[in-house]
Protein backbone atom coordinates (compact mmCIF):
# COMPACT_ATOMS: atom_id res chain seq x y z
CA UNK A 1 0.00 0.00 0.00
CA UNK A 2 2.42 2.35 0.54
CA UNK A 3 4.64 1.65 -3.15
CA UNK A 4 1.04 2.37 -4.40
CA UNK A 5 0.49 5.36 -1.86
CA UNK A 6 4.12 6.99 -3.52
CA UNK A 7 3.38 5.89 -6.86
CA UNK A 8 -0.15 7.85 -6.67
CA UNK A 9 1.80 10.67 -5.49
CA UNK A 10 4.67 10.81 -7.93
CA UNK A 11 2.38 10.35 -11.05
CA UNK A 12 -0.11 12.91 -9.90
CA UNK A 13 2.89 15.35 -10.03
CA UNK A 14 3.97 14.21 -13.43
CA UNK A 15 1.03 14.74 -14.86
CA UNK A 16 0.64 17.95 -13.89
CA UNK A 17 4.03 19.24 -14.99
CA UNK A 18 2.57 17.56 -18.88
CA UNK A 19 -0.72 19.43 -18.55
CA UNK A 20 1.39 22.89 -18.01
CA UNK A 21 3.57 22.28 -20.85
CA UNK A 22 0.71 20.56 -23.04
CA UNK A 23 -2.37 22.62 -22.30
CA UNK A 24 -3.36 25.30 -24.45
CA UNK A 25 -4.86 27.13 -21.42
CA UNK A 26 -1.86 27.71 -19.68
CA UNK A 27 -1.10 30.09 -22.93
CA UNK A 28 -4.09 32.21 -22.20
CA UNK A 29 -3.68 32.56 -18.57
CA UNK A 30 -2.58 36.00 -17.79
CA UNK A 31 -0.92 35.69 -14.77
CA UNK A 32 -0.07 32.50 -12.99
CA UNK A 33 0.30 32.77 -9.07
CA UNK A 34 2.16 29.98 -7.36
CA UNK A 35 1.90 29.37 -3.36
CA UNK A 36 4.95 30.10 -1.15
CA UNK A 37 6.67 26.70 0.19
CA UNK A 38 9.02 26.94 3.01
CA UNK A 39 10.58 24.71 5.29
CA UNK A 40 11.30 25.02 8.98
CA UNK A 41 10.99 23.43 11.98
CA UNK A 42 11.60 24.90 15.60
CA UNK A 43 13.88 23.03 17.93
CA UNK A 44 12.31 20.66 20.44
CA UNK A 45 9.08 20.40 18.86
CA UNK A 46 5.90 18.15 20.21
CA UNK A 47 3.91 18.41 17.81
CA UNK A 48 4.38 14.89 15.60
CA UNK A 49 2.17 15.96 13.17
CA UNK A 50 4.38 18.87 11.78
CA UNK A 51 7.31 16.71 11.58
CA UNK A 52 5.75 14.15 9.74
CA UNK A 53 4.51 16.78 7.12
CA UNK A 54 7.35 17.92 7.22
CA UNK A 55 8.97 14.82 6.30
CA UNK A 56 6.30 13.95 3.54
CA UNK A 57 7.41 17.03 1.79
CA UNK A 58 11.53 16.77 2.03
CA UNK A 59 10.51 12.79 0.51
CA UNK A 60 8.06 14.03 -1.95
CA UNK A 61 10.59 16.53 -2.90
CA UNK A 62 13.20 13.87 -3.61
CA UNK A 63 11.07 12.08 -5.87
CA UNK A 64 10.19 14.83 -8.08
CA UNK A 65 13.44 15.23 -8.79
CA UNK A 66 13.35 11.46 -10.12
CA UNK A 67 10.48 12.70 -11.93
CA UNK A 68 11.88 13.71 -15.39
CA UNK A 69 13.37 10.27 -15.45
CA UNK A 70 10.48 7.98 -14.50
CA UNK A 71 8.27 9.93 -16.91
CA UNK A 72 10.63 9.70 -20.02
CA UNK A 73 10.19 5.53 -19.04
CA UNK A 74 6.84 5.67 -19.56
CA UNK A 75 6.46 6.91 -22.84
CA UNK A 76 7.83 6.73 -26.13
CA UNK A 77 11.46 8.47 -25.16
CA UNK A 78 13.39 5.62 -24.61
CA UNK A 79 12.84 3.69 -28.33
CA UNK A 80 13.07 7.15 -30.10
CA UNK A 81 16.51 8.34 -28.53
CA UNK A 82 18.08 4.94 -28.43
CA UNK A 83 17.48 4.57 -32.41
CA UNK A 84 18.90 7.88 -33.25
CA UNK A 85 21.61 6.97 -31.48
CA UNK A 86 22.68 3.83 -33.09
CA UNK A 87 22.29 5.73 -36.12
CA UNK A 88 24.94 8.48 -34.90
CA UNK A 89 27.03 5.32 -34.40
CA UNK A 90 26.18 3.72 -37.82
CA UNK A 91 27.00 6.39 -39.79
CA UNK A 92 30.50 6.93 -38.17
CA UNK A 93 30.18 10.31 -37.75
CA UNK A 94 30.70 10.51 -33.48
CA UNK A 95 29.37 13.29 -32.41
CA UNK A 96 27.34 14.61 -35.28
CA UNK A 97 24.26 15.02 -34.76
CA UNK A 98 25.71 15.88 -30.91
CA UNK A 99 23.82 14.91 -28.04
CA UNK A 100 21.79 18.15 -27.59
CA UNK A 101 20.12 17.67 -30.70
CA UNK A 102 19.53 14.05 -30.39
CA UNK A 103 17.92 14.52 -27.00
CA UNK A 104 15.74 17.29 -28.18
CA UNK A 105 14.73 15.86 -31.60
CA UNK A 106 13.81 12.84 -29.38
CA UNK A 107 11.40 15.03 -26.54
CA UNK A 108 9.37 16.76 -29.44
CA UNK A 109 9.03 13.36 -31.27
CA UNK A 110 7.91 12.09 -27.38
CA UNK A 111 5.37 15.12 -27.01
CA UNK A 112 4.06 14.61 -30.52
CA UNK A 113 3.26 10.57 -30.02
CA UNK A 114 2.34 10.90 -26.94
CA UNK A 115 -0.23 14.04 -27.26
CA UNK A 116 -3.28 12.27 -27.51
CA UNK A 117 -2.45 10.24 -23.99
CA UNK A 118 -1.94 13.36 -22.91
CA UNK A 119 -4.73 15.20 -24.12
CA UNK A 120 -6.82 12.37 -22.14
CA UNK A 121 -4.76 12.69 -18.93
CA UNK A 122 -5.56 16.33 -19.26
CA UNK A 123 -10.06 15.80 -20.02
CA UNK A 124 -10.52 12.95 -18.03
CA UNK A 125 -8.27 13.38 -14.39
CA UNK A 126 -6.27 17.09 -14.19
CA UNK A 127 -9.45 19.43 -15.00
CA UNK A 128 -11.88 16.96 -13.09
CA UNK A 129 -9.68 17.18 -9.95
CA UNK A 130 -8.93 21.05 -10.46
CA UNK A 131 -12.76 21.52 -10.22
CA UNK A 132 -12.64 19.60 -6.85
CA UNK A 133 -15.46 17.32 -8.97
CA UNK A 134 -12.82 13.90 -8.04
CA UNK A 135 -10.65 12.86 -5.12
CA UNK A 136 -6.60 13.03 -5.90
CA UNK A 137 -6.93 8.67 -6.09
CA UNK A 138 -9.71 9.05 -8.13
CA UNK A 139 -7.69 10.87 -10.41
CA UNK A 140 -4.54 8.77 -10.38
CA UNK A 141 -6.50 6.08 -11.57
CA UNK A 142 -8.03 7.92 -14.03
CA UNK A 143 -5.15 9.73 -15.35
CA UNK A 144 -2.95 6.22 -15.40
CA UNK A 145 -5.52 4.43 -17.63
CA UNK A 146 -4.41 5.81 -21.07
CA UNK A 147 -0.88 5.89 -19.68
CA UNK A 148 -1.64 1.79 -19.12
CA UNK A 149 -3.32 1.52 -22.20
CA UNK A 150 -0.36 3.12 -24.30
CA UNK A 151 2.35 0.78 -22.51
CA UNK A 152 0.24 -2.17 -23.14
CA UNK A 153 -0.10 -1.84 -27.04
CA UNK A 154 3.90 -1.55 -26.89
CA UNK A 155 4.93 -4.26 -24.49
CA UNK A 156 5.39 -7.69 -25.21
CA UNK A 157 3.60 -10.61 -23.44
CA UNK A 158 6.55 -12.71 -22.61
CA UNK A 159 7.70 -9.45 -20.86
CA UNK A 160 4.77 -8.80 -19.07
CA UNK A 161 4.67 -12.71 -18.18
CA UNK A 162 8.28 -12.84 -16.53
CA UNK A 163 7.44 -9.40 -14.12
CA UNK A 164 4.52 -10.75 -12.87
CA UNK A 165 6.33 -14.41 -12.34
CA UNK A 166 8.83 -11.95 -10.63
CA UNK A 167 6.22 -10.03 -8.78
CA UNK A 168 4.28 -13.55 -7.78
CA UNK A 169 1.25 -11.89 -8.49
CA UNK A 170 -1.71 -13.57 -9.74
CA UNK A 171 -2.91 -13.96 -13.58
CA UNK A 172 -4.22 -10.65 -14.15
CA UNK A 173 -8.20 -11.32 -15.33
CA UNK A 174 -7.33 -8.74 -17.54
CA UNK A 175 -4.90 -6.58 -19.01
CA UNK A 176 -5.78 -3.18 -17.34
CA UNK A 177 -5.85 -4.61 -13.44
CA UNK A 178 -2.13 -5.23 -13.80
CA UNK A 179 -0.49 -2.66 -11.18
CA UNK A 180 1.96 -0.33 -13.06
CA UNK A 181 4.91 -1.24 -11.06
CA UNK A 182 4.84 -4.49 -12.68
CA UNK A 183 3.88 -2.99 -16.10
CA UNK A 184 6.78 -0.39 -16.64
CA UNK A 185 9.97 -2.42 -16.18
CA UNK A 186 7.76 -4.39 -18.54
CA UNK A 187 7.53 -1.84 -21.01
CA UNK A 188 10.92 -0.65 -20.60
CA UNK A 189 12.52 -3.72 -21.66
CA UNK A 190 10.15 -4.19 -24.36
CA UNK A 191 11.15 -0.64 -25.69
CA UNK A 192 14.88 -1.57 -25.59
CA UNK A 193 14.65 -5.10 -27.59
CA UNK A 194 12.18 -2.70 -30.06
CA UNK A 195 15.05 0.10 -30.63
CA UNK A 196 17.95 -3.07 -30.49
CA UNK A 197 15.93 -4.47 -33.61
CA UNK A 198 15.13 -1.46 -35.42
CA UNK A 199 18.89 0.22 -34.75
CA UNK A 200 20.03 -3.49 -36.62
CA UNK A 201 18.08 -2.85 -39.36
CA UNK A 202 19.75 0.33 -39.53
CA UNK A 203 23.11 -1.01 -39.29
CA UNK A 204 22.65 -3.16 -41.97
CA UNK A 205 23.30 -1.03 -45.33
CA UNK A 206 26.20 0.96 -43.27
CA UNK A 207 27.91 -2.20 -42.66
CA UNK A 208 27.53 -3.44 -46.63
CA UNK A 209 28.94 -0.36 -47.39
CA UNK A 210 32.17 -0.83 -44.78
CA UNK A 211 32.81 -3.97 -46.19
CA UNK A 212 33.04 -3.05 -50.08
CA UNK A 213 35.21 -0.05 -49.11
CA UNK A 214 37.26 -2.16 -46.90
CA UNK A 215 37.66 -5.12 -49.83
CA UNK A 216 38.54 -2.38 -52.32
CA UNK A 217 41.02 -0.56 -50.10
CA UNK A 218 42.57 -3.80 -49.20
CA UNK A 219 42.92 -5.50 -53.17
CA UNK A 220 44.33 -2.01 -54.01
CA UNK A 221 47.00 -2.65 -51.29
CA UNK A 222 46.25 0.42 -49.11
CA UNK A 223 46.19 -1.42 -45.66
CA UNK A 224 47.00 1.88 -43.77
CA UNK A 225 43.90 3.80 -45.12
CA UNK A 226 41.50 3.40 -42.39
CA UNK A 227 38.63 2.00 -44.53
CA UNK A 228 36.24 4.22 -42.11
CA UNK A 229 37.76 7.96 -43.66
CA UNK A 230 36.71 6.40 -47.24
CA UNK A 231 33.40 4.91 -46.30
CA UNK A 232 31.93 8.20 -44.61
CA UNK A 233 31.68 10.28 -47.36
CA UNK A 234 29.49 7.08 -48.73
CA UNK A 235 27.41 6.80 -46.18
CA UNK A 236 26.72 10.31 -45.76
CA UNK A 237 25.85 10.77 -49.70
CA UNK A 238 23.47 7.35 -49.20
CA UNK A 239 21.78 8.74 -46.30
CA UNK A 240 20.99 11.93 -47.99
CA UNK A 241 20.21 10.15 -51.01
CA UNK A 242 17.07 8.67 -49.67
CA UNK A 243 16.48 10.48 -47.21
CA UNK A 244 16.97 8.97 -44.23
CA UNK A 245 15.84 11.24 -41.70
CA UNK A 246 12.55 11.56 -43.58
CA UNK A 247 12.46 7.43 -43.54
CA UNK A 248 13.72 6.73 -39.97
CA UNK A 249 11.88 9.39 -38.11
CA UNK A 250 8.50 8.52 -40.33
CA UNK A 251 9.37 4.79 -39.28
CA UNK A 252 9.91 5.49 -35.86
CA UNK A 253 6.52 7.28 -35.71
CA UNK A 254 4.40 5.04 -36.99
CA UNK A 255 5.90 2.18 -34.92
CA UNK A 256 3.23 3.51 -31.98
CA UNK A 257 0.20 3.26 -34.34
Amino acid sequence: MKREKVLIILFSLLFIVVAIITSPYVYAAQSLSLPNISLSMSGGTTEPEKVSSLIQLVILLTILSLAPAILLMVTSFTRIVIVLSLLRHALGTQTMPPNQVIIGLSLFLTFFIMAPVFNRVNDEALKPYYEEQISGEQAFAKAAAPVKAFMLKQVREKDLALFVKIANEKRPAKPEDISLTTLIPAFAISELKTAFQIGFMIYLPFLVLDMVVASVLLSMGMMMLPPIMVSLPFKLLLFVLVDGWYLIVGSLVQSFH
